[in-house]
């Protein structure tokens, strides 16, 4: 069942299904709270599922300032409290990986289920870089040689030409919210998580690779990696039969303790 509640200044909108020990579910980045239902489905007649769409995505609000994944978590936080859930299993899909990540290294957590998660700053090259300050320096210069209205659309067009498929579909304020949180590096706070944790990956994501789920498995003190063949960032709807049977079998002894 679809509600909403008003938290940390934001209209969250979730869904609720089933009865039982609480699950949280976050989907990933430009998604809503419908991509993971098939994760819902599962799980739902033995758990209650707590589905969320993040602020920014489909029916909750647009967040009042530039948050970054401090502020997604805080939120989450707010809402556990206001739910009164104590020790939730998380399972969080790339940009929901980053929230649970966080959220689990602070606070009491049951059991993390990370799918294609994001949270390693990747790696890049001298010419990614050479690339960001020639363009913040070209923003600068622009509007002075050809002017502020003429500048502002040549910027424009050569975002929309070199930006992300992600990036170029949000506007105002949350593609300042995208920046910030694809640089934010969780390494850190991987060892604090203190509950068993599942890496559940596609072999083929390129979004956030496999060496990405090797440097969590390392880091985090309990944690354990299934990768999926033929399976790319949505390993669970690539792959469904199978990524529901390492999920099934990891939360085993929780579904046992319903029945």
């Amino acid at each position: 069942m679809l509600q909403s509640k008003s938290l940390c200044g934001v209209t969250l909108q979730y869904n609720i299904e089933g009865d039982g020990y609480p699950v949280i579910l976050m989907h990933g980045w430009g998604c809503n709270h419908t991509t993971v239902q098939s994760i819902e489905r599962l799980l739902s007649p033995h758990f209650k599922v707590y589905n969320l769409d993040f602020p920014g995505f489909g029916g909750s609000s647009t967040p009042p300032s530039i948050w970054g994944v401090e502020e997604y978590t805080q939120m989450l936080e707010a809402f556990i409290k206001d739910e009164n859930i104590e020790a939730p299993i998380l399972i969080g899909h790339s940009f929901g990986g980053r929230v649970s990540i966080l959220y689990a290294s602070r606070n009491k957590t049951h059991k993390v289920i990370l799918v294609d998660a994001a949270g390693i700053k990747p790696k890049r090259p001298l010419k990614y870089y050479l690339k960001v300050y020639s363009f913040k320096l070209w923003k600068k210069v622009l509007p002075l040689v050809i002017g502020k209205k003429q500048a502002e659309k040549t910027i424009e067009n050569y975002r929309r030409k070199s930006g992300s498929a992600d990036y170029n579909a949000l506007t105002g304020i949350m593609r300042n919210i995208m920046v910030k949180v694809v640089n934010e590096d969780l390494k850190a706070v991987l060892p604090k998580i203190q509950c068993p944790v599942l890496l559940l990956w596609g072999k083929n994501d390129t979004a956030t690779p496999l060496r990405d789920a090797r440097i969590m498995e390392k880091l985090i003190p309990d944690a354990g990696l299934v990768a999926f063949d033929d399976a790319g960032h949505y390993s669970f709807l690539d792959k469904p039969y199978e990524f529901n049977t390492v999920l099934q079998n990891f939360l085993q002894d929780d579904i046992k303790r319903k029945s």
